[in-house]
């Protein structure tokens, strides 16, 4: 069966194309057409009006949301966060859980293996670990009974039931070090989140393999002008991954400017690290087992006021990072899908090119998804 969508403004890593149409042929991209060109006959056409298309949006960081959480550990959980990322855009997603019991990573990996056996969503290649492996100096949300030092044991046996595709853990730890060079060895890229490391520190960890940074300024050694800490060292070092919540909170929208001037863009990630909130009004709810309090949409710990995740979606946050730089959608939709599938050797993701999968977000000029394609099959 072969598809066809005809007359969108294409936007690919460094290629922008108005009036493209791209031929989709057993869930993959056969050819992209220009304006001018004559299309093949197809079983079915998706007209999309001008609209922009984009390779959907991969979300590598995201708790969840519409009341559910991953951690909750149920098949129901799953499928209502992978349903509802749709909306914002998103066709894969990694299932990030909280720092939680063991017992608990268990359940939440159980449900997301089922789930990935025949997802009837967004896709969810592997898990994210935020924790529970992280600094008591930099908690964030993060419950305090439920941290430890770094147990591979753990991540294996998780790693055993779904497969594991990132480990955010604070760098500095007893096990720190002979955690990320395991993690490499197995294919799963350790990243740096929730740690007062030094400089130093990082260029151990770096020495070991460590290149990403977990939501990129929040809740990590900050910059200083006799130790840069990890915000320093995620600024300097040129190979250096950075997920960013470009929800001009976590991250205020001179800062955004800041790391966009700074670094390239081919470095950058956005993602949501949205929570249970998401896509709900604002009130009262649990993280975990902390209680937290959304007000204007922003999740803050009811105890001290930390931020606790956030409510942005992914669509929008492309939508902020554009309008705070004005750099061109075709540089800045690499920060969408391209950078997080290269850091997690995600294959044939990321771009509208022949032999890559059909896996699409059409938006429109406000960036809102109007329509959304797995494996070239509309979704919305």
């Amino acid at each position: 069966m072969t598809q066809l969508i005809k007359n969108g403004h294409l936007v690919s890593p460094d290629f922008e194309l108005h009036g493209g149409s791209i031929e989709i042929e057993k869930g993959f991209i056969k050819m992209v057409y220009p304006a001018d060109a004559i299309l093949p006959e197809a079983d079915s056409v998706f007209d999309a009006q001008g609209q922009m298309v984009m390779p959907g949006f991969i979300d590598i960081h995201i708790h969840g949301t519409k009341g559910f959480d991953f951690t909750h550990g149920t098949l129901e959980a799953v499928e209502a966060i992978a349903e509802a990322k749709l909306k914002e855009g998103v066709t894969t997603l990694l299932p990030t859980t909280l720092s939680t019991s063991p017992e608990k990573l268990t359940t939440a990996a159980t449900a997301v293996a089922a789930y990935a056996k025949t997802p009837r969503f967004a896709k969810t290649p592997g898990l994210h670990l935020e924790g529970p492996f992280i600094s008591p100096k930099q908690l964030g949300a993060m419950s305090p009974s439920d941290i430890r030092l770094p147990d591979l044991a753990e991540v294996r046996a998780l790693h055993a039931i779904m497969p594991v595709a990132l480990v955010s853990l604070a760098i500095e730890l007893d096990g720190a070090l002979e955690m990320i060079r395991e993690l490499v060895a197995m294919g799963i890229t350790p990243s740096a989140a929730h740690s007062a490391a030094t400089a130093a520190d990082y260029r151990a960890a770096k020495a070991e393999g460590l290149r990403h940074f977990t939501h990129f300024c929040n809740q990590m050694s900050t910059l200083h002008h006799r130790e840069i800490g990890l915000v320093g060292s995620g600024l300097l070092d040129e190979e250096a991954m950075l997920e960013l919540i470009c929800d001009k909170i976590h991250l205020c929208p001179e800062m955004i400017q800041l790391i966009f001037k700074i670094k390239e863009t081919d470095r950058l990630m956005l993602i949501t690290d949205s929570v249970l909130a998401s896509w709900m009004d604002d009130g009262e709810y649990t993280l975990g087992n902390l209680s937290i309090q959304v007000e204007n949409g922003v999740a803050r710990l009811a105890s001290n006021g930390a931020l606790a995740g956030s409510t942005i979606r992914l669509n929008q946050a492309l939508k902020n990072v554009h309008e705070l730089t004005g750099f061109p959608l075709s540089t800045l939709v690499k920060t969408t899908a391209w950078n997080q599938a290269q850091s997690l050797g995600l294959p044939n993701l990321g771009k509208i090119e022949p032999g890559y999968t059909a896996d699409l977000v059409v938006l429109d000029a406000n960036f809102v998804p109007t329509e959304v394609f797995i494996n070239g099959e509309p979704r919305l």
